[in-house]
């Protein structure tokens, strides 16, 4: 980016405003981009060695993007590929992708070849790299006879694999007969060539299970070898076996396993070669036989082996070499070395290049009349061919274009015109590899378009740099002018600085500089303006600013901050203590323009800063609180102590320095201490740390160090008064480096896509790395799967993202720091998950279970867990209301969520409405949401109870009438059978009279009661009735009229017979027609006293009319006698008493009266108690029989002890016991509180039933079963909602 005027210390901001990208720039700019014409690009493609399933479906991407938008051809082996003419074929729509149908009857081997994909439009044709297809195979072995191993103990072994040859190879491992791998260590290891080594067999070698496994990853498959059989004969069993025919010299002559000098068993000979590609890992191997097992060490003749590329594995069997170049090649020499002797092998390697770039061609954006260059420069070993390509075609026989010149790696153009656009090719190949980049020409000839908004608002402080944008694009690029005002001349001089980008920049603007700038943007095809506006504003000033105070304990002191602002903002004040906030404390108070701080204490010790900002800027100024004691006597003046001062360091050792000082005067406050903070001038300059502090009475500290930190100390003294100032800062150390000493903490593995694992940690900070070069070894692997940790060395990060995982399987993952002098220890392993994905399939199977009018019962079958493809958090039950049976009339749907968690198949509905028709679905939730819904299923409520009536109004009140009108209920909840009304008189005491009822048919919306007593209250009570039960009532209290004409109350037989005068309609019912009641007139009173009589006592029963609560009492006496009556007390508002005590066959009176009705009693009832029975005094138990009878009866309940004492040794448990114990249900047990679920849940209704008595008759059942309530649920099957509704309960479990 270049500018007409500007300074190098503008340099750095030119940069961002403004990168050249091409030899035009195309900006970003969403809709520019799809205005203008771009010739194809190839956005995605398939690999080029791509192997397949045969068994899966083939799919050969090919994905390309332009304006306008491409169409897509193939070729296979360089021909035409005709998909239409291929049922098995099809194309993706809007893309060039090919889907290979093999699964329905397809053959992967008939497809193999090499496809490529061509994308082209108007302004030219991309291509593709060259897409080997391949199917994989995992062929079987080839059955052979294998004869059993026969060696002897120290000799050595190889055990060959001989896999088949698969695409792509197969991973060998050896196993037994149980699946388990057999040990291999420093003496038997696996060789790169599957084959198992002895360096020398021991007698432990010997079984016949040793077993070659081909792993086919691919098609994930694993082909197994058969058995090889291996016996060690030791020198002892030799000698015995062949005692009977050696002579005595020769038995005494058999030589004990002796000790060989090593030899290696691969590679053969002195020395080999390897060849290697660049980038690739370096595998060379040497292994060893001989007695002791030998020591195998690796050098590089001439050199060393590179650092932190270079690993040892298989025991240092094996070198390893990661991201090989040119300058690993050379002489790499293996020595096996025991005590022997040693023998040792040289492999020359040489490192060989695909091709890769040093210049990939770039897309070219030119204006009709310019010139440019593409550029292709690879490298490789040997050197690449570079050829061109345009629009697919070799260039050397594409349509000549004059503007267009191809020298070597470079294309020229000059002088293009728009019929120039096309899409070039660039082909680097050698024969290791090839390299193949498409990059576009694209003439364009646009008339100038400003993407800047029009009348954009830039608003600046004073003597700040103002920046107004002006965004252009135009073919050919438009020249950039600025005018300020509408007619005002064009901008020019120092005072600007006009940018490549259009953006003109006031470096230092004024307020003069205010106003409207227009920017103008002409080329050959046009001209086009935008006008700005630009307001300068004057900067925010602190005019007063707070001072340092000194104030004593308990003291008041404010601080001020007077400001002055632009008046067309608005500023904030904060106010903060030692760079944070102000305590919580009410004795800080703020106000406008200053801070008070009430009751001062020693806390309030520090520093205060005034903040203010506006949305232009911001200013602040800080002052310094000291807190001091009252002095005792005005001569002693109490103050922080003095700095200390020179600091020496002694002692010097790599991990810890000796630290001493001279404190300075403490200013009549003893220290009490010394603090001690050090700063890391390598890493962190001009930040200090606390290291350590110690008492007021020590100078010296020996202080621990890290390594490779570059340590300055210094020292602050403390007393009660405060701290002192820093003392100056001691001489630098600087400590050698090491190892790291620890890991990164806090390692996760955690997949934020389907296909990824992203390994994330806590980064080491800068003196935890003890030495330079800090970076992190990041190693996985997928759990229980038998593959080898996958390693990779990053830079000072805190994540490494692993593409292409399987969805949401278990790894494990361990993170190492290291650094330039080495590792950190071994790290642990920590598990992790790759990225979950949404679950593939609905649960099934989905029930509900009606359990009453509001509670439903849902089950369903699990989801398989792979089908899950995350962690389970659980299922969501969603339901609805369809509609109201009783209404028949739908309404808006509002749907309600119940979260299950965890792994449930069952839940409960509560909160459902009677009488109602409900849908519900469920769905299976992992942690990445939720997967797909169940079919709906349809289940219905019961009726219940209605609502309250929607209301109850009486009116018309005559002297002996009254009118009610009433509304059905808003919430019927099933089909009104009728209404019930009840009503009591209210006398003045506010006593309550008899209750009467009423059933009132459901069609009625009205009803006038007659025959009622005049100037009387009455209290209403009114509820609707389904079949189900009585709703909830309404109440109401009305008052029927005073009598003025003095009429007497009705007497007796008054209001015998009803009235058929019909009334006028209620004006809010008048639709209905009135229903009449007539009531007689109410009384209290006391009828139907009846006794029944025994010898010495009587059972009085009677029935009340009247007030309720109120206390009876019994009178009585001898019937004829002038005796007093005498005065029982019923205890209660019962209707029957028991006199006892009474004379046989005498004749008594009776009467029943109420407390606190004067005169209120019943008519007399005369009974007669029964006569005396003459008994003759015989002694029964002196009486034969009697005896007998007993002996008998003793006799049979001792046979049934002994008969149920037989029967509880044989059978263990009650048998209704045992019964009840193997048939109890699992969803009703109670269930332990720190398993964080539920006791046993009932419903309001069962508790109801568990209060009734039993009908008449009613028994169990003959099996001794009791039938479990449909009510009785764990509390546990209601879910979380509606929206995560959790149902909890405070009992305790039953």
């Amino acid at each position: 980016m270049t500018k007409k005027s500007i300074s190098a210390s503008k340099a750095s901001l030119v940069l961002f405003l403004c990168q050249m990208i091409s030899a035009l720039d195309v900006p970003l700019d969403s809709k520019l981009l799809e205005e203008l014409s771009q010739p194809p690009t190839i956005t995605q493609q398939s690999p080029k060695d791509y192997i397949v399933d045969p068994r899966e479906n083939i799919v050969i991407q090919c994905e390309a993007k332009g304006k306008p938008p491409p169409s897509f051809s193939w070729t296979r082996n360089g021909t035409h590929f005709d998909i239409d003419k291929d049922a098995q074929v099809t194309m993706k729509p809007n893309s060039g992708t090919l889907v290979i149908n093999i699964m329905n009857g397809g053959k992967a081997e008939a497809y193999e070849g090499v496809y490529q994909c061509t994308a082209r439009n108007e302004r030219g044709a991309a291509i593709s790299n060259n897409i080997v297809i391949r199917p994989s195979r995992s062929p079987l072995w080839t059955k052979e006879k294998l004869e059993p191993n026969q060696v002897r103990e120290g000799d050595s072994l190889v055990l060959h694999c001989r896999p088949p040859v698969g695409l792509p190879p197969p991973i060998i491992f050896w196993m037994d007969n149980a699946f388990q791998r057999l040990p291999q260590s420093e003496r038997v290891s696996q060789g790169l060539n599957g084959d198992l080594y002895f360096s020398n067999v021991q007698p432990e070698d010997t079984r016949e299970d040793y077993i070659c496994y081909a792993r086919f990853n691919h098609t994930q498959t694993i082909q197994q070898k058969q058995p090889i059989s291996v016996k060690v004969f030791s020198m002892d069993s030799l000698n015995d076996t062949i005692a009977a025919n050696l002579s005595d010299t020769d038995i005494y002559g058999a030589k004990p396993v002796t000790e060989r000098q090593p030899i290696l068993l691969t590679p053969t000979g002195s020395t080999s070669t390897k060849v290697e590609l660049r980038g690739n890992v370096l595998l060379l191997e040497c292994i060893a036989a001989g007695l002791p097992t030998p020591v195998i060490r690796w050098i590089k003749e001439g050199g060393e082996l590179p650092a932190n590329r270079t690993f040892f594995e298989n025991f240092k069997k094996t070198l390893k070499i990661i991201d090989v170049s040119e300058a690993d090649s050379g002489n790499y020499k293996c020595i096996a070395r025991n005590i022997l002797g040693s023998a040792h092998h040289v492999i020359s390697v040489t490192v060989k290049a695909a091709p890769y770039w040093i210049t990939a061609p770039r897309n070219l954006v030119l204006s009709p009349g310019e010139d440019g260059t593409l550029i292709c420069r690879a490298n490789g070993n040997p050197k690449p061919n570079i050829s061109w390509l345009a629009n697919g075609v070799p260039i050397a026989i594409a349509p000549e274009d004059p503007s267009r010149k191809v020298d070597g790696d470079t294309i020229i153009f000059s002088h293009v015109q728009e019929r120039s656009s096309a899409v070039y090719q660039c082909n680097a190949s050698n024969e290791y590899g090839y390299l193949l980049a498409n990059a576009f020409v694209n003439v364009l000839a646009e008339p100038p378009r400003i993407l800047t908004p029009a009348n954009k608002l830039y608003q600046v402080i004073a003597d700040s740099p103002a920046l107004l944008d002006c965004a252009y694009f135009g073919s050919p690029k438009p020249e950039i002018e600025w005018f300020k005002g509408v007619k005002g001349s064009i901008l020019r001089g120092d005072e600007y600085v006009f940018h490549d980008n259009g953006t003109l920049e006031i470096p230092v603007a004024q307020k003069d500089s205010t106003g409207t700038y227009t920017c103008v943007a002409r080329n050959e095809l046009g001209k086009i303006q935008n006008e700005v506006r630009l307001e300068v504003k004057d900067p925010t000033m602190i005019i007063k600013q707070p001072e340092y105070k000194v104030i004593q304990r308990y003291g008041q002191v404010s601080f001020e901050c007077i400001i002055k602002h632009d008046f067309t903002l608005l500023p904030t004040v904060i106010w903060l203590k030692d760079n944070d906030e102000l305590p919580d404390d009410e004795r800080f108070l703020v106000g406008k323009d200053n801070l008070t701080i009430m009751n001062v204490t020693d806390k309030d010790d520090g520093t205060y800063t005034c903040i203010v900002n506006t949305t232009l800027d911001s200013v602040s100024a800080s002052a310094v609180l000291t807190v001091v004691a009252a002095p005792p006597t005005p001569a002693i003046i109490y103050a922080r102590p003095n700095p200390p001062f020179d600091l020496e360091l002694t002692g010097q050792l790599e991990r810890s320095v000796e630290l001493s000082w001279i404190p300075g005067d403490e200013n009549n406050s003893p220290i009490t201490n010394f603090v001690i903070e050090y700063e890391d001038g390598l890493h962190e300059p001009g930040v200090w740390h606390y290291q350590t502090e110690v008492p007021g009475t020590q100078t010296t500290v020996q202080l621990k160090l890290s390594p490779y930190v570059n340590y300055s100390f210094r020292v602050i003294a403390v007393n009660e008064i405060g701290r002192s100032q820093p003392s100056e800062p001691s001489e630098q150390y600087l400590t050698k480096s090491a190892n790291p000493d620890e890991n990164p903490s806090n390692v996760q593995g955690i997949g934020s896509e389907p296909d990824n694992l992203v390994i994330t940690w806590e980064s080491l900070k800068g003196f935890q790395s003890n030495g330079p070069g800090l970076q992190y070894k990041v190693s996985w692997r997928q759990k229980d799967v038998d593959d080898e940790w996958t390693s990779v060395i990053v830079a000072n990060v805190s994540k490494y993202i692993v593409s292409g995982t399987p969805t949401f399987v278990p790894y494990e993952i361990k993170v190492q720091a290291l650094n330039d002098l080495g590792y950190a220890p071994e790290p642990s392993e920590v598990i992790g998950h790759s990225g979950e994905d949404l679950p593939m399939v609905a649960p099934g199977n989905v029930q509900v279970h009606v359990i009453n009018s509001t509670l439903a019962k849902v089950h369903w079958d699990p989801v398989p867990v792979k089908t899950v493809r995350g962690h389970l958090q659980g299922y969501k039950v969603y339901y609805w209301k369809v509609q109201s049976l009783s209404r028949r009339s739908r309404r808006h749907v509002e749907k309600k969520i119940l979260t299950f968690r965890g792994n449930k198949t069952f839940g409960m509905l509560p909160g459902l409405e009677p009488f109602s028709s409900y849908k519900l679905n469920v769905r299976v939730v992992n942690g990445k949401g939720e997967g797909p819904a169940s079919p709906d299923k349809v289940f219905k409520t019961p009726e219940g109870v209605p609502s309250s009536p929607s209301f109850l109004k009486i009116t018309n009140p005559t002297l002996d009438s009254l009118t009610l009108e009433w509304g059905s209920p808003t919430h019927p909840n099933g089909v009104l059978t009728s209404y019930i009304l009840k009503f009591q008189p209210i006398n003045n005491t506010h006593e309550l009279g008899p209750l009467v009822e009423i059933r009132i048919p459901a069609n009625e919306s009205s009803l006038i009661l007659k025959n009622l007593n005049y100037s009387t209250r009455y209290k209403f009570y009114f509820n609707a009735q389904t079949s189900v039960g009585s709703g909830s009532q309404i109440t109401e209290e009305a008052v029927t009229i005073m009598d003025e004409a003095g009429i007497l109350r009705p007497a007796v037989g008054a209001g015998k017979g009803y009235s058929e005068t019909l009334f006028a309609t209620s004006p809010v019912m008048h639709t209905v027609r009135p229903t009449f009641y007539k009531v007689q007139p109410l009384y209290p009173r006391i009828r139907n006293v009846t006794t029944a009589a025994a010898e010495t006592y009587a059972n009085i029963s009677w029935e009340y009319e009247g007030p309720d609560h109120a206390n009876f009492y019994v009178e009585y006496g001898v019937a004829g006698s002038k005796e007093d009556w005498k005065k029982e007390i019923v205890n209660g508002s019962r209707s029957f008493f028991v006199l006892k005590g009474l004379t046989p066959g005498t004749a008594y009176k009776v009467r029943v009266g109420a407390e606190g009705l004067s005169g209120f009693r019943s008519s007399e009832d005369v009974f007669e108690t029964g006569p005396a029975m003459a008994s003759r005094q015989v002694d029964i138990a002196t009486q034969g029989w009697f005896i007998g009878l007993m002996c008998a009866v003793a006799l049979l309940i001792l046979i049934l002890l002994i008969v149920c004492f037989i029967r509880r040794n044989k059978g263990g448990k009650y048998p209704v016991k045992e019964k009840e114990d193997a048939h109890a249900d699992p969803e009703i047990q109670p269930m332990k509180e720190d398993d964080g679920t539920f006791g046993e849940y009932r419903s309001l209704e069962s508790d109801a039933e568990d209060h009734k008595p039993l009908k008449k008759g009613s028994r169990t059942p003959s099996d001794r079963t009791v039938k479990k309530e449909d009510s009785d649920d764990s509390l546990v099957d209601y879910g979380e909602g509606v929206n995560a509704v959790k149902i909890t309960s405070d009992s305790p479990c039953n």
